[in-house]
């Protein structure tokens, strides 16, 4: 690392133009980076590779602890939803899809896109008429019911 300032994880200045990108690996029990020259290997009797950051998550897998249980480990935190906050923020909102408009059983697409363009006027109009004629049957049919029997 270059002597003055902070320098971000995983990345190194050197004497060239911009920076260095260094090669890391994932911790197979804690989740964590490991850096060039850091961790070791583990090689099981079946064949199965680890590579630890340190002796603590070494002896951790060998004592068969669960790394869900330990609230150091990333598993830990990626289940009990630690940290998400930071990184809902720097997840990009995507545009939503806006819903095609579909044709509703009674009314054809063409029907529902020529209502929606009329005025408002022409529409509280249209909808004033029809309440009208609802009263005036309502009122008629109100009447034969109330006209005595002979």
């Amino acid at each position: 690392n270059c002597k003055g300032g902070r320098e971000k994880k995983g990345v190194v200045r050197w004497k060239g133009r911009g920076r260095m990108v260094v090669k890391t690996e994932l911790c197979s029990f804690s989740g964590m980076k490991i850096y060039p020259g850091h961790g070791s290997r583990f090689i099981r009797l079946d064949g199965k590779h680890f590579v630890f950051l340190n002796g603590k998550c070494r002896s951790s897998l060998i004592m068969r602890r669960k790394a869900a249980n330990l609230n150091w480990t990333q598993l830990y935190r990626r289940l009990h939803k630690k940290g998400q906050s930071e990184e809902a923020a720097r997840r990009r909102s995507r545009a939503k899809k806006s819903a095609a408009p579909k044709a509703v059983e009674g009314a054809s697409l063409e029907v529902i896109k020529a209502k929606r363009s009329q005025k408002p006027e022409v529409r509280k109009a249209a909808r004033d008429a029809a309440l009208k004629e609802i009263k005036a049957r309502a009122a008629a049919s109100k009447g034969k019911k109330s006209a005595p029997k002979k």
